[in-house]
């Protein structure tokens, strides 16, 4: 596996990470329906375009499996394809952006319960809750941040601050 940023968003890598993003929400988002699927795929495209870094995650043979969105320090989508699920493919690209891109902050759908439990575990803790989504979508959403002192205990446990113990100390 081979992670990193990318800087170029040709149209072949955004038709690929949208199969990636679509993958990965029919495993996840069983409370969105086919037609909804397909009204917010439009917009993928959009949101990758637009991600100030763009990580991607490719296997051994160069696929993308995996990708994260970063926007100053707050992580704005991170997809992994459904095959690709379980592997610890998502905890090194958040281990990535918590180390190497500083994000402290995310939102989630709460009806994505595996997604928040993930969060969890990486030291996120939910500070706020809407009732509605960003397009006004009866989806609530889940505002979480990154809290340093459970971060510290949890991470260390995963291997995750070999490098960098003392920026949560």
């Amino acid at each position: 596996m081979k992670i990193h940023e990318v800087s170029d968003r040709m149209p072949g890598l955004v038709e690929t990470l949208l199969s990636v993003w679509e993958s990965s929400v029919r495993a996840t988002h069983h409370f969105l329906s086919d037609p909804e699927i397909m009204v917010i795929r439009e917009y993928v495209p959009v949101a990758i375009a637009g991600s100030e870094h763009l990580v991607i995650t490719e296997d051994d043979d160069g696929n993308a499996v995996a990708f994260m969105g970063i926007q100053d320090r707050s992580l704005e989508m991170l997809f992994v394809r459904a095959d690709e699920r379980g592997k610890g493919i998502g905890r090194q690209l958040m281990e990535k952006a918590i180390n190497e891109y500083s994000v402290d902050s995310l939102a989630v759908n709460e009806q994505n319960p595996q997604a928040r439990g993930f969060y969890e575990h990486m030291g996120f803790r939910v500070i706020m809750r809407t009732d509605l989504d960003e397009q006004g979508n009866p989806y609530p959403i889940l505002y979480m941040k990154l809290q340093t002192d459970t971060a510290s205990t949890d991470l260390c446990k995963t291997g995750f601050l070999r490098n960098s113990l003392t920026q949560f100390l």
